[in-house]
């Protein structure tokens, strides 16, 4: 979970996508921002801790009662045409007209309760960003940040999912979170957490996200301070409740914003062969976890994301310990910088061990990692991490972790690992 400012809540949540997962990394940030220029996805293995996929696949849970999508009855101002400056034929990049800045400010402060307005920017639907609108609102109560923005998504892809799913509560911490599936086919999640995952500033955030079955992503996002981050807290909650917000990000002209969007071309198809493995399966990885803890050891809950990532919560009698355990490819370009001072083995494995605090809100507790980084252009990664708490965002619940440090060796070292490869 990062502190990098940004320039809309919607970048910053999908850019990061599970912005707060994969904390586990914590220690070696600059290794992993230098691996990560070779490969955007790596972003994600810092982050993975404390959001799980901040959108693990969890079952979705019904908001109730049937939800009629409000119909676009308001005027729409007037925009420019969208045609493509470039485009053949003079084909337009977009459908139909194109939304200026001011003209998404406008739909979004028309469709609020009645209020004032401070400092406020707007993104047009050619913006190289996309669109997006963001303002500071203040209906009495005292003034908060409120942002809005719109993308598109493929239909039925993991990033679709994503978006649908709810956060999984072992890892990080929120008040309520609800996904519903509209009568049209369009998922809608309602999230109530903060701004910081580790509970070090009280700032809270509420989310909707609406992805249709078309693949348009309307976002909006606010909070209970004038500002994202770097603002005090100006009120007890955020200004919109979860039927405002729904209201708000089902409003139909958002879909014509989206809509508006330029298209980018499709890429011509390489016939070059893949070069990039694929990214390894949270189920395979979960498994192969299981399979390798100490018999003594019972798993009480177990979850993780679509790839790459998964934990268990085991329990020996002592209380509950949380395992986690990230595996990727392509890991090989900060070899030198994480694993410095650490052990070769003989076979060419690089391995660093690390005893350090936990990372999240939780009192007392610690992290034990064993690193590992096989050999071979593949970049091969396998970290796991045990913790003295089942939920890293508690309090220390014993003194240590469920397994000692030679027996997360062990396991990181198995050639079971290998098998994912």
């Amino acid at each position: 979970m990062l502190e990098n400012d940004r320039q809309d809540p919607f970048e910053d949540r999908l850019g990061a996508a599970l912005r707060d997962a994969g904390d586990g990394f914590e220690a070696d940030r600059a290794a992993l921002v230098t691996a990560g220029r070779s490969r955007g996805r790596r972003a994600l293995l810092r982050r993975r801790t404390a959001v799980v996929g901040g959108v693990a696949g969890v079952a979705l849970a019904g908001v109730g009662g049937a939800l009629v999508l409000p119909a676009d009855d308001q005027a729409t101002p007037a925009r420019s045409t969208a045609a493509s400056a470039g485009a053949p034929n003079g084909e337009a990049t977009a459908a139909t007209a194109a939304f200026t800045g001011d003209d998404l400010l406008r739909e979004l402060k028309g469709l609020l309760p009645p209020g004032t307005y401070g400092e406020e920017s707007g993104r047009g639907s050619d913006h190289q960003l996309g669109p997006a609108a963001h303002l500071a609102y203040d209906d009495g109560a005292g003034a908060a940040a409120i942002g809005m923005g719109f993308a598109r998504v493929e239909p039925g892809s993991t990033h679709a999912r994503q978006l649908a799913a709810c956060p999984d509560h072992n890892v990080t911490p929120y008040d309520d979170c609800t996904s519903d599936r509209l009568p049209d086919g369009s998922t809608l999640r309602l999230y109530q957490g903060y701004e910081y995952p580790d509970l070090r500033v009280d700032t809270k955030l509420w989310t909707a996200d609406l992805v249709t079955a078309e693949g348009q992503h309307v976002s909006v996002s606010e909070w209970n301070s004038p500002a994202e981050k770097g603002a005090p807290v100006s009120r007890d909650e955020p200004p919109l409740s979860t039927e405002r917000l729904r209201t708000l990000v089902t409003a139909g002209v958002w879909r014509e914003v989206v809509d508006s969007i330029p298209k980018s071309p499709k890429p011509t198809r390489s016939t070059a062969p893949r070069t990039e493995r694929p990214e390894v399966s949270g189920k395979s990885v979960g498994d192969t976890l299981a399979a390798l803890l100490p018999g003594k050891l019972d798993v009480v809950a177990r979850g993780g994301q679509e790839s790459e990532y998964a934990y268990v919560v085991v329990d020996d009698g002592k209380g509950r310990s949380l395992v986690q355990v990230n595996v990727q490819y392509g890991m090989a370009d900060g070899a030198g910088q994480v694993y410095a001072g650490g052990e070769i083995l003989p076979d060419g494995t690089r391995l660093v061990t690390r005893q350090e605090p936990g990372e999240k809100a939780g009192s007392g507790v610690v992290m034990w990692t064993v690193d590992t980084l096989r050999p071979g252009p593949a970049g091969f990664r396998v970290v796991i991490s045990a913790f003295n708490t089942g939920d890293q965002n508690k309090d220390a619940t014993r003194d240590a972790p469920a397994l000692t440090m030679e027996q997360l060796r062990e396991i990181t070292l198995s050639e079971e690992w290998d098998r994912l490869q």
